[in-house]
């Protein structure tokens, strides 16, 4: 099966999540994931910078968050954005533009969140 009957599937097509806000590099969001601990389930919290992007909006989409943690210790975390245990992704940044493509090199800065390079996207007024 080719690439683009695979696409249109309906297996596909049913497993896509609409209820994704959009984000792009550069966004400071929280992602809500479910995490499966014995027989306990319990919802963790991980908020940071989004850093990189892949697949737009296929099946195999990926996102990588870049979260300060404890002691200046930075911490990376890739979602897959389509995953049945995200429960919910917050923007807590309006849409940000950067002039990367991927932000990799906030891994080296004290304070990745204030020091990004990243401006607001103004709302389009008609």
């Amino acid at each position: 099966m080719t690439h683009q009957l695979l696409r249109k599937s309906k297996v596909v097509t049913a497993q896509l999540r609409s209820d994704i806000p959009d984000f792009k590099v550069g966004t400071v969001v929280s992602v809500h994931y479910k995490i499966k601990e014995g027989n306990k389930e319990r919802i963790q919290v991980f908020a940071g910078m989004v850093t990189v992007r892949h697949g737009g909006n296929s099946l195999d989409a990926t996102f990588t968050v870049l979260k300060n943690a404890t002691a200046g210790v930075k911490v990376t975390r890739t979602f897959p954005v389509h995953s049945p245990l995200i429960e919910k992704i917050e923007l807590n940044s309006p849409l940000q533009r950067t002039k990367q493509a991927t932000l990799h090199y906030l891994s080296d800065i004290k304070d990745p969140i204030k020091s990004a390079r990243t401006k607001p996207i103004k709302a389009k007024t008609k």
